[in-house]
């Protein structure tokens, strides 16, 4: 598919950086003059705005962490009046205060045209009719892609979350392109579809745009096998904006395309936070460059990834997030992440991607325990044969000693589309 570019898009590496270091220094300007934890944060550290004199110097500047925006709750770290705020958005806050963000009409612009941007280099062109799936709310995935899809030109199905038999009639009936949902839940989809005796891959849908958890290529190969579909990548966190910071294009699926002339990323070593080359892994962080209701710097969005130069598109590509520094697992002195469970699971043959990690102490020994779905049309054999092929893997692969329980299909607890990826019932 050729590539429809907007200006931005067509820059080349210097004028970026032009434009980039113009808007940086604007953005450190408004934060330090109307949030008090911004002018706090550069006075301990001995700046001020204008010793930013180059993009490098950006590193100078202390971090920003969740934290950080929790102990600011409500607006605290809102650097506009309330009244020119028209929308606001928050986390779950299952795990203490939520982080709120708001935004102004400008930042809802601005937001609409970084989705479209993605929806288009996934392959959607006005006149596409796009169905819906993530959460609608305060979770930002819902209203994010909805608005972007209308400001492409698309057609909208906002079908939000759930009643999942519901969503595979509307598919049918409504024809839609394009599929925006968490991969996970695109999966219970599928799973749907077959059970009614539908034929994904006879659909209407060419492309599907997964987003909010990490997943890996075994569940893209997954879901592009059984719906005949593309399959790609968008990336984004409430914090920094929403669904639209990156996304994969279709023509080259080599990675994600940070929107660089609203975002600017660096790669950080998780530990001492010093920036890394480009090339090298780390914990990904953001600086907004245009948000005018709550600028972040150098947010520390706990993401580890990697930039590479770009491909399609002049921006710089950040690579599939392999997980997070805060759902890394360190269990008897070996660090493991979901997604490493994730591939073992996708190719253990009558198990769904749908599993759960519950971790506990026995006898002052940390022990984890994978808990799988099996797929509805299982045979008996296959969830026999499972869990000690699982088991297996998990000592091959990671080198640690696993249980692993097979439950029936739908038996783990969703929220928005996602499943509860690691429960931690360890004594504190």
């Amino acid at each position: 598919m050729t590539p429809v570019l907007d200006a931005a898009e067509q820059l080349g590496r210097e004028e970026l950086a032009v434009l980039q270091l113009q808007r940086l220094r604007s953005t450190l300007r408004h934060a330090y003059e109307n949030v008090g934890f911004y002018r706090r944060s550069f006075d301990n550290a001995g700046l001020r705005p204008e010793d930013c004199r180059s993009l490098a110097d950006l590193a100078r500047f202390p971090f920003t962490a969740k934290a950080d925006l929790r102990d600011n709750y409500p607006f605290g770290m809102f650097a506009v009046d309330r009244s020119e705020v028209r929308r606001i958005h928050a986390s779950s806050g299952t795990t203490g205060r939520p982080t709120v963000v708001g935004y102004t009409q400008r930042d809802l612009d601005t937001w609409a045209d970084v989705v479209a941007r993605s929806i288009r280099a996934a392959g959607g062109r006005p006149g596409h009719t796009v169905h819906v799936a993530y959460g609608y709310g305060l979770f930002t995935g819902g209203l994010g892609a909805h608005y972007g899809a209308e400001r492409l030109g698309c057609t909208v199905i906002p079908a939000s979350g759930g009643m999942t038999s519901r969503q595979v009639r509307l598919i049918q009936d409504f024809r839609p392109e394009i599929i925006m949902v968490t991969p996970s839940y695109m999966l219970t989809l599928l799973d749907e579809f077959e059970r009614q005796g539908v034929d994904p891959r006879d659909t209407s849908l060419r492309t599907g745009i997964f987003g909010a958890e990490p997943w890996t290529e075994e569940m893209r190969r997954e879901i592009e096998e059984r719906f005949a579909i593309d399959a790609v990548d968008i990336y984004g966190l409430s914090e920094v904006m929403g669904p639209g910071v990156a996304q994969e294009c279709v023509e080259v699926k080599d990675g994600l395309h940070i929107w660089e002339d609203h975002f600017y990323p660096e790669v950080v070593d998780p530990l001492t936070g010093e920036v890394l080359p480009d090339g090298e892994e780390g914990e990904l962080v953001f600086t907004s460059l245009t948000k005018e209701a709550m600028p972040v710097i150098r947010y520390r969005t706990r993401d580890l990834t990697r930039l590479l130069p770009g491909t399609a598109r002049v921006f710089r590509r950040m690579e599939k997030v392999t997980g997070r520094t805060d759902d890394m697992v360190i269990l008897r002195g070996v660090n493991l992440f979901p997604t490493q469970i994730e591939e073992i699971v996708l190719r253990t043959p009558g198990i769904a991607p749908h599993f759960q990690l519950r971790l506990t102490r026995e006898d002052r020994l940390d022990t984890l325990t994978v808990r799988a779905e099996a797929r509805a049309r299982a045979t008996a054999g296959e969830r026999a044969a499972a869990a000690p092929a699982i088991a297996a893997a998990v000592k091959e692969s990671v080198g640690v000693s696993v249980s692993v329980e097979i439950l029936d299909p739908d038996t783990l607890e969703r929220s928005v589309g996602k499943i509860r990826r690691i429960v931690d019932l360890r004594p504190r």
